[in-house]
């Protein structure tokens, strides 16, 4: 499929609105750049050197026991003492206040966690951006969705060894890029009938994070086409962070070629 017609300047202008858009996120005061640790609950409970109280889960789910003198604020409601977060879904959170600081509590492949997040982190702080490649209309082409009669249930590694993540693909995307060939297998994104599809290329370990990139493709249109632009392909958190558990890209997703596009490794990786 050939590449879009476009006009170059309003094509770079947009791209440069939606980085600025894209690093804002990043640097939000409780995003992942402010995660100051990766706790793993077990039935023990344990006190956490950046989260008020004890914590633990079991059968009841997540438990916090606050002393005294502690408080957090869940859904806007200050809660002291014994507090029980119930069972959480996979990918799923609750995210708790105290002070400045976000105590997110989550399950990530089946286990239970908190990670604090707190605006003085160093990595937030110090934040200067992340290198990129110039954007290059060469690297956006329209593709093909193709959906799998049933979504296809997909194991996939994560950024922690030894932990899996599943996922449920509903299809694939072909495209054409430099008169080859290519295709990825999408999960669902966020937005109601989007895809994302996570990847590697040539680049990877090189010029770009070696784990994994992440391209957003939205949603398909009436004839199943779909945008594929390789300039907004962008790093997950585990480039710039070990507190997180980004899944791998399917075994499929290594493309064979090199995709200097896009977002680089990371400063905070050099």
């Amino acid at each position: 499929m050939a590449a879009k017609v476009i006009d170059v300047a309003t094509y770079v202008q947009e791209w440069q609105d939606w980085h600025h858009r894209h690093e804002a996120v990043l640097a939000d005061p409780h995003g992942f750049l402010a995660v100051t640790n990766l706790h793993w609950l077990t039935s023990e409970p344990q006190r956490l050197p950046d989260a008020p109280g004890e914590w633990s889960t079991g059968g009841e789910g997540v438990v916090v026991t606050l002393g005294d003198a502690e408080e957090l604020v869940v859904d806007g409601t200050p809660v002291r003492g014994r507090y029980v977060f119930g069972p959480i879904p996979e990918r799923g959170a609750i995210n708790a206040t105290w002070g400045d600081a976000v105590i997110e509590v989550a399950r990530r492949g089946g286990h239970d966690i908190v990670r604090p997040r707190h605006p003085d982190h160093p990595l937030r702080v110090a934040f200067a951006g992340t290198p990129v490649f110039p954007p290059d209309p060469r690297w956006l082409v329209t593709g093909r969705y193709l959906p799998f009669d049933e979504p296809r249930p997909t194991d996939v590694g994560a950024a922690v060894e030894g932990l899996r993540h599943v996922y449920d693909a509903p299809g694939r995307v072909e495209f054409e890029l430099d008169g080859r060939t290519l295709s990825l297998t999408a999960f669902n994104g966020h937005a109601p009938g989007s895809l994302i599809a996570l990847f590697t290329d040539a680049t990877s370990g090189v010029t770009t994070y070696a784990a994994n990139r992440v391209l957003q493709l939205g949603v398909p249109d009436a004839d199943n086409q779909v945008t594929v632009d390789f300039n907004r392909a962008t790093n997950l958190p585990c480039a710039y962070t070990d507190f997180a558990t980004c899944p791998l890209p399917p075994a499929e997703n290594r493309l064979p070629v090199a995709i200097e596009a896009g977002e680089k490794i990371p400063y905070e990786r050099g």
